[in-house]
Protein backbone atom coordinates (compact mmCIF):
# COMPACT_ATOMS: atom_id res chain seq x y z
CA UNK A 1 0.00 0.00 0.00
CA UNK A 2 1.43 3.34 -1.11
CA UNK A 3 0.03 6.73 -0.12
CA UNK A 4 1.15 10.13 -1.37
CA UNK A 5 0.21 13.77 -1.58
CA UNK A 6 1.46 17.17 -2.64
CA UNK A 7 1.51 19.78 0.09
CA UNK A 8 0.81 23.15 -1.52
CA UNK A 9 0.83 26.27 0.64
CA UNK A 10 1.21 30.06 0.48
CA UNK A 11 4.31 30.91 2.50
CA UNK A 12 3.04 34.45 3.11
CA UNK A 13 0.09 33.03 5.07
CA UNK A 14 1.31 29.78 6.65
CA UNK A 15 4.52 28.57 8.27
CA UNK A 16 5.43 24.89 8.07
CA UNK A 17 8.29 22.45 8.64
CA UNK A 18 8.94 18.75 8.13
CA UNK A 19 9.04 16.94 11.47
CA UNK A 20 10.40 13.42 12.00
CA UNK A 21 9.57 11.55 15.21
CA UNK A 22 9.83 7.92 16.31
CA UNK A 23 6.07 7.40 16.05
CA UNK A 24 5.08 10.04 13.52
CA UNK A 25 6.23 11.84 10.38
CA UNK A 26 4.37 15.01 9.49
CA UNK A 27 4.39 18.42 7.91
CA UNK A 28 3.82 20.69 10.89
CA UNK A 29 1.61 23.74 10.44
CA UNK A 30 2.24 26.54 12.91
CA UNK A 31 -0.99 27.59 14.59
CA UNK A 32 -1.76 30.58 16.86
CA UNK A 33 -1.20 28.36 19.91
CA UNK A 34 2.50 28.18 18.98
CA UNK A 35 2.34 24.46 18.10
CA UNK A 36 3.22 22.84 14.78
CA UNK A 37 0.11 20.71 14.28
CA UNK A 38 0.12 17.43 12.35
CA UNK A 39 -2.66 17.84 9.80
CA UNK A 40 -0.60 16.17 7.06
CA UNK A 41 1.37 13.05 7.90
CA UNK A 42 1.60 9.41 8.88
CA UNK A 43 1.87 7.45 12.09
CA UNK A 44 4.13 4.44 12.54
CA UNK A 45 1.00 2.24 12.59
CA UNK A 46 0.15 3.26 9.00
CA UNK A 47 -2.51 5.89 9.71
CA UNK A 48 -2.12 8.55 7.00
CA UNK A 49 -4.09 11.78 6.97
CA UNK A 50 -4.15 15.02 5.05
CA UNK A 51 -6.29 18.15 5.00
CA UNK A 52 -7.01 19.99 1.77
CA UNK A 53 -8.29 23.54 1.44
CA UNK A 54 -11.78 23.70 -0.04
CA UNK A 55 -14.24 26.53 -0.60
CA UNK A 56 -16.62 26.05 2.31
CA UNK A 57 -20.35 25.60 2.53
CA UNK A 58 -22.64 26.90 5.27
CA UNK A 59 -23.59 23.40 6.43
CA UNK A 60 -20.00 22.79 7.49
CA UNK A 61 -19.61 25.97 9.56
CA UNK A 62 -17.82 25.53 12.88
CA UNK A 63 -20.06 24.89 15.90
CA UNK A 64 -18.95 24.76 19.53
CA UNK A 65 -20.96 21.70 20.50
CA UNK A 66 -20.32 18.27 22.00
CA UNK A 67 -22.21 16.81 19.05
CA UNK A 68 -19.70 18.30 16.62
CA UNK A 69 -16.04 17.73 15.84
CA UNK A 70 -13.78 19.74 13.58
CA UNK A 71 -12.16 18.11 10.58
CA UNK A 72 -8.80 19.41 11.86
CA UNK A 73 -9.15 17.68 15.24
CA UNK A 74 -10.34 14.45 13.65
CA UNK A 75 -7.43 14.35 11.19
CA UNK A 76 -4.78 15.17 13.77
CA UNK A 77 -6.09 12.61 16.27
CA UNK A 78 -5.97 9.99 13.51
CA UNK A 79 -2.39 10.86 12.55
CA UNK A 80 -1.40 10.76 16.23
CA UNK A 81 -3.01 7.28 16.49
CA UNK A 82 -5.29 8.55 19.23
CA UNK A 83 -8.14 7.05 17.20
CA UNK A 84 -8.20 4.10 14.79
CA UNK A 85 -9.74 3.98 11.33
CA UNK A 86 -12.82 2.23 12.73
CA UNK A 87 -13.15 4.84 15.47
CA UNK A 88 -12.83 7.66 12.91
CA UNK A 89 -15.58 6.00 10.88
CA UNK A 90 -17.82 5.81 13.95
CA UNK A 91 -17.18 9.47 14.71
CA UNK A 92 -18.27 10.62 11.25
CA UNK A 93 -21.39 8.47 11.60
CA UNK A 94 -22.34 9.78 15.05
CA UNK A 95 -21.10 13.37 15.06
CA UNK A 96 -21.40 16.35 12.77
CA UNK A 97 -18.00 17.12 11.24
CA UNK A 98 -17.39 20.84 10.82
CA UNK A 99 -14.67 23.13 9.57
CA UNK A 100 -12.18 24.63 11.99
CA UNK A 101 -13.11 28.11 13.25
CA UNK A 102 -10.65 29.78 10.86
CA UNK A 103 -10.27 27.40 7.90
CA UNK A 104 -12.46 25.40 5.52
CA UNK A 105 -10.87 22.04 4.81
CA UNK A 106 -11.77 18.50 3.75
CA UNK A 107 -9.79 15.35 4.51
CA UNK A 108 -8.60 11.97 3.37
CA UNK A 109 -7.68 9.34 5.97
CA UNK A 110 -6.28 5.88 5.21
CA UNK A 111 -4.92 2.95 7.17
CA UNK A 112 -2.28 0.28 6.62
CA UNK A 113 -4.85 -2.02 4.99
CA UNK A 114 -5.69 0.49 2.26
CA UNK A 115 -9.06 1.53 3.68
CA UNK A 116 -9.86 5.15 2.85
CA UNK A 117 -12.20 7.68 4.44
CA UNK A 118 -12.95 10.89 2.54
CA UNK A 119 -14.69 13.54 4.65
CA UNK A 120 -16.29 16.73 3.36
CA UNK A 121 -17.76 18.83 6.22
CA UNK A 122 -21.36 19.79 5.63
CA UNK A 123 -21.64 17.29 2.77
CA UNK A 124 -20.79 13.86 4.13
CA UNK A 125 -18.22 11.10 3.99
CA UNK A 126 -17.19 8.29 1.68
CA UNK A 127 -15.60 5.01 2.76
CA UNK A 128 -13.55 3.22 0.10
CA UNK A 129 -11.38 0.14 -0.23
CA UNK A 130 -10.43 0.14 -3.91
CA UNK A 131 -7.35 -0.25 -6.07
CA UNK A 132 -6.75 3.47 -5.62
CA UNK A 133 -8.45 6.54 -4.14
CA UNK A 134 -7.89 10.20 -4.98
CA UNK A 135 -8.87 13.56 -3.53
CA UNK A 136 -8.33 17.17 -4.56
CA UNK A 137 -9.30 20.68 -3.45
CA UNK A 138 -12.81 20.38 -4.85
CA UNK A 139 -15.82 18.43 -3.64
CA UNK A 140 -16.09 14.88 -4.92
CA UNK A 141 -19.48 14.15 -3.36
CA UNK A 142 -21.18 17.36 -4.43
CA UNK A 143 -19.15 18.72 -7.39
CA UNK A 144 -21.68 21.46 -8.10
CA UNK A 145 -20.93 23.08 -4.73
CA UNK A 146 -17.34 23.93 -5.75
CA UNK A 147 -17.66 23.98 -9.56
CA UNK A 148 -17.57 27.79 -9.74
CA UNK A 149 -14.28 27.90 -7.81
CA UNK A 150 -12.28 25.65 -10.12
CA UNK A 151 -9.39 27.62 -11.58
CA UNK A 152 -9.48 27.68 -15.37
CA UNK A 153 -7.16 25.03 -16.77
CA UNK A 154 -6.81 23.17 -13.47
CA UNK A 155 -7.17 19.53 -14.53
CA UNK A 156 -4.83 18.01 -11.93
CA UNK A 157 -7.48 15.61 -10.67
CA UNK A 158 -8.31 14.31 -14.15
CA UNK A 159 -4.64 13.87 -15.07
CA UNK A 160 -3.97 12.02 -11.82
CA UNK A 161 -6.91 9.69 -12.45
CA UNK A 162 -5.62 8.86 -15.92
CA UNK A 163 -2.15 8.12 -14.60
CA UNK A 164 -3.40 5.95 -11.75
CA UNK A 165 -5.54 3.96 -14.14
CA UNK A 166 -2.62 3.45 -16.52
CA UNK A 167 -0.47 1.87 -13.82
CA UNK A 168 -2.93 -1.00 -13.34
CA UNK A 169 -1.63 -3.16 -10.45
CA UNK A 170 2.02 -2.29 -11.03
CA UNK A 171 2.64 0.83 -8.94
CA UNK A 172 5.93 1.79 -7.29
CA UNK A 173 7.31 4.59 -5.15
CA UNK A 174 8.94 6.04 -8.27
CA UNK A 175 5.55 5.94 -10.03
CA UNK A 176 4.05 7.85 -7.11
CA UNK A 177 6.67 10.58 -7.41
CA UNK A 178 6.20 10.74 -11.17
CA UNK A 179 2.48 11.32 -10.60
CA UNK A 180 3.09 14.00 -7.95
CA UNK A 181 5.59 15.69 -10.26
CA UNK A 182 2.99 15.78 -13.03
CA UNK A 183 0.41 17.55 -10.85
CA UNK A 184 2.79 19.80 -8.91
CA UNK A 185 1.98 23.49 -8.50
CA UNK A 186 4.14 26.60 -8.81
CA UNK A 187 3.66 30.24 -7.89
CA UNK A 188 2.24 31.54 -4.59
CA UNK A 189 0.59 28.19 -3.80
CA UNK A 190 3.53 26.11 -4.97
CA UNK A 191 4.15 22.53 -3.90
CA UNK A 192 6.38 22.72 -0.82
CA UNK A 193 6.56 19.02 0.08
CA UNK A 194 5.80 15.92 -1.98
CA UNK A 195 5.27 12.95 0.31
CA UNK A 196 5.09 9.19 -0.35
CA UNK A 197 4.56 6.52 2.32
CA UNK A 198 5.19 2.80 1.79
CA UNK A 199 3.43 0.57 4.31
CA UNK A 200 5.53 -2.42 3.24
CA UNK A 201 8.82 -0.61 3.84
CA UNK A 202 7.59 1.33 6.90
CA UNK A 203 9.17 4.36 5.28
CA UNK A 204 8.41 7.87 4.12
CA UNK A 205 10.02 9.41 1.02
CA UNK A 206 9.76 13.13 0.42
CA UNK A 207 11.01 15.94 -1.79
CA UNK A 208 10.84 19.62 -0.91
CA UNK A 209 10.09 22.67 -3.07
CA UNK A 210 9.65 20.65 -6.28
CA UNK A 211 13.22 19.30 -6.14
CA UNK A 212 12.18 15.83 -7.25
CA UNK A 213 15.79 15.00 -8.06
CA UNK A 214 16.48 15.00 -4.30
CA UNK A 215 14.32 12.50 -2.43
CA UNK A 216 14.91 11.90 1.28
CA UNK A 217 13.95 8.66 3.02
CA UNK A 218 12.76 8.42 6.62
CA UNK A 219 12.33 4.96 8.15
CA UNK A 220 10.24 4.41 11.24
CA UNK A 221 12.45 2.75 13.86
CA UNK A 222 11.79 -0.82 14.93
CA UNK A 223 11.35 -1.67 18.60
CA UNK A 224 15.05 -2.54 18.79
CA UNK A 225 16.26 0.74 17.38
CA UNK A 226 16.98 3.74 19.56
CA UNK A 227 16.88 6.24 16.74
CA UNK A 228 15.40 6.57 13.27
CA UNK A 229 17.50 5.93 10.21
CA UNK A 230 17.95 8.35 7.36
CA UNK A 231 19.23 7.95 3.86
CA UNK A 232 18.95 9.42 0.40
CA UNK A 233 18.01 6.94 -2.30
CA UNK A 234 18.07 7.35 -6.07
CA UNK A 235 14.33 6.80 -6.42
CA UNK A 236 13.55 9.83 -8.54
CA UNK A 237 12.93 9.39 -12.26
CA UNK A 238 14.11 12.98 -12.71
CA UNK A 239 17.67 14.14 -13.23
CA UNK A 240 18.95 17.27 -11.53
Amino acid sequence: MITGFNFDIDLSVWKHKVIEEKERFYIGILRPDGTYHSYHGVNKNGNVGTLLYVHGNSDGTYQDSQNCMTIADLTEQFIKAQISFDEALQIVKLKKITYAPDATMQAMLSDVYGRVLIIEPGIGYLEEHKRYSLITNYSLMNPKSTKNFIVQGDNRYERALQLLDSYKNDFSISNAFALLHTVRQEGAWATRVSFVYSAKKQAVYYAENNHFEHITKFVFPSAEQERSSHATENLSPFKG
